[in-house]
């Protein structure tokens, strides 16, 4: 099970972003959704590694947050409620989101299996920094193209040519982020076996 906490960077300073982003991930399949736990942070609870990469690199594009990842198992049954939920992921949850406030890309894994989560941490990280260094013009190509949209469709609805979205999405990245996104929700999963 994947636990992810989540914490509002600069909230001293700035207004509370934590409504408008559970909104926003209501969106996501979730075992439990995100709800607001202490303050500025919000906790949810996921049972699909390639669910918690999607929502992790949205943070991280976002900007505002830390992103913590707990792997492992949680007391059964789940209770109804996110914040009443116990158990090891839960806990590697807390400790990840700790450690994020403090690493460059502001995302960390925890879990049992220490080593498999620390792999797994390393290609989020690689993952967050690509997508933290991007251009608005490239956020906006890869987010045409990740909707199934060819560069064809993209240029249109951009109202760019097709080779500028070319250019944009290699600038973005964006033939690496496919398969790194893959190799992390493996990642993940594999941290997830006991």
């Amino acid at each position: 099970m994947y636990v992810m906490t989540v914490d509002q960077r600069h909230s001293r300073r700035d207004v509370d972003r934590v409504d408008g982003l559970i909104a926003d991930l209501a969106q996501h399949p979730l075992v439990r959704r995100f709800e607001r736990t202490a303050g500025d942070e919000i906790q949810g609870v996921a049972d699909d590694p390639s669910v918690v990469v999607d929502i992790a690199l949205e943070l991280v594009r976002d900007g505002h947050w830390s992103v913590g990842i707990g792997i492992g198992p949680v007391d059964e049954p789940l209770p109804e409620t996110t914040r009443a939920g116990r158990g090891p992921a839960f806990e590697a949850a807390r400790t990840a989101v700790t450690r994020a406030k403090n690493t460059p890309a502001g995302i960390a894994v925890d879990g049992v299996d220490e080593q498999a989560a620390a792999d797994a941490e390393a290609i989020m990280t690689l993952l967050a920094m690509l997508v933290a260094r991007r251009s608005r013009e490239g956020h906006a190509a890869v987010a045409q193209v990740r909707q199934g949209l060819s560069q064809s469709e993209a240029a249109d609805k951009l109202g760019i040519s097709k080779q500028a979205v070319s250019q944009r999405l290699s600038a973005a990245g964006w033939q690496a982020e496919g398969p790194a996104r893959a190799l992390a929700a493996r990642l993940l999963g594999e941290a997830d076996e006991e």
